[in-house]
């Protein structure tokens, strides 16, 4: 078996170990090394990251979903830099006390960092030592969990117990795979009960799935001139932080969206009166048990003002660029052109010209 050539994995240096496994977080490797890459050519050091504001962390996290992973590891860094002298602690305690940090990322940063015999158990070591165990039980519940752990700090050794955890973690993720475990290339097969008494399939127990619940929702670009109106989703909403188009739910069985309801739910969430123009996109997405469908119409701004209860911009398409966006806002926003006019198509509608 030869382990992957991952960016995060060249490196002890604590910072891009921590931020590699913050991003792993409900992420897949694929996926987060770009991110990744991006994200290091921007903050190289803690210091750099612990300047920066907090628009500017949620643009370069912008599409890794999971936004509060991305304002803890801010808060994490300002910690340790005004507590901690700018020096990541070794300590497990100390590291669990940081913003973001649990259990299996302290772990992570302790072993693969500072090379402390530190366990290790996420997805692909849950699955590894569930299968080794022939452990039948809930994985996630109390008991299976104290039951991983216990297990996965009796098996490391003492000498290069970082390199250890980093096989087992490989082992689970490219050989001891959910489906179709490769078993006849893992080297602790012999040691394996659910491969001795066949039962690689049904170990571990999956997870309960979870009703799927049909939303639709309207987003609507309030144009004024050359500038449209967002705001800035607050902390108890979906994607807090992050910058969007006027957005609310409508009753999901209504076969058509009457303009007029639109125009007064507009209203009465920004205190605009609008003329609502064509619809220029639908997007389809998933939000945790949420399938949501967007349907997203460009508007002029006719009359009022804007309530102040809200925080509210006028900007230009090319200054969208610069705002954190949800990956369906950012897939809106590439449909407005700068002087204005939304995209249809590769053509120009809202002012009337085609």
């Amino acid at each position: 078996m030869r382990a992957r050539d991952l960016p995060w994995r060249r490196t002890a240096d604590p910072y891009q170990i921590w931020i590699s496994e913050i991003m792993l977080q409900q992420t897949t490797v694929a996926a987060v090394i770009p991110f990744f890459q991006r994200f290091m050519a921007r903050f190289p050091d803690l210091k750099e990251l612990a300047r920066a504001e907090e628009t500017e962390i949620l643009r370069y996290w912008e599409g890794l979903g999971y936004y509060s992973r991305a304002r803890n590891i801010l808060r994490a860094a300002k910690v340790i830099v005004e507590q901690h002298e700018g020096q990541f602690p070794t300590d497990l305690v100390q590291l669990q006390s940081l913003p973001g940090i649990g259990r299996y990322t302290a772990g992570a940063i302790a072993s693969f960092a500072f090379d402390q015999r530190a366990p290790i158990v996420e997805a692909n070591t849950l699955r590894l030592y569930c299968r080794l165990l022939g452990y039948e039980g809930d994985p996630r519940s109390k008991g299976g969990q104290e039951q991983l752990w216990t297990f996965a700090e009796n098996i490391l050794p003492r000498k290069q117990p970082g390199q250890v955890n980093q096989a087992l973690m490989e082992l689970g993720a490219t050989v001891c795979t959910p489906r179709d475990p490769a078993c006849g290339e893992c080297p602790v097969q012999s040691y394996c009960q659910a491969y001795l008494t066949n039962r690689q399939s049904t170990i571990p127990r999956p997870k309960p799935k979870v009703a799927i619940t049909a939303v639709t929702e309207v987003s609507i670009a309030v144009r004024n001139g050359a500038k449209f109106l967002v705001r800035r989703r607050t902390a108890d909403e979906r994607w807090a932080g992050l910058w969007d188009f006027i957005r609310f739910e409508v009753p999901h069985e209504s076969p058509t969206l009457p303009d007029a309801m639109i125009v007064q739910s507009t209203q009465e969430r920004t205190g605009l009166t609008i003329e609502l123009g064509p619809q220029v996109a639908q997007f389809n997405h998933s939000v945790t048990r949420y399938r949501i469908t967007l349907i997203c119409f460009v508007a002029n701004r006719i009359d009022g003002r804007l309530k102040k209860d809200e925080e509210w911009q006028w900007i230009t398409a090319e200054e969208l660029e610069k705002f954190p966006l949800s990956v369906t806002a950012r897939q809106f926003a590439q449909r407005l052109h700068p002087s204005g006019r939304a995209i249809v198509e590769g053509q120009f509608l809202l002012d009337g010209t085609l």
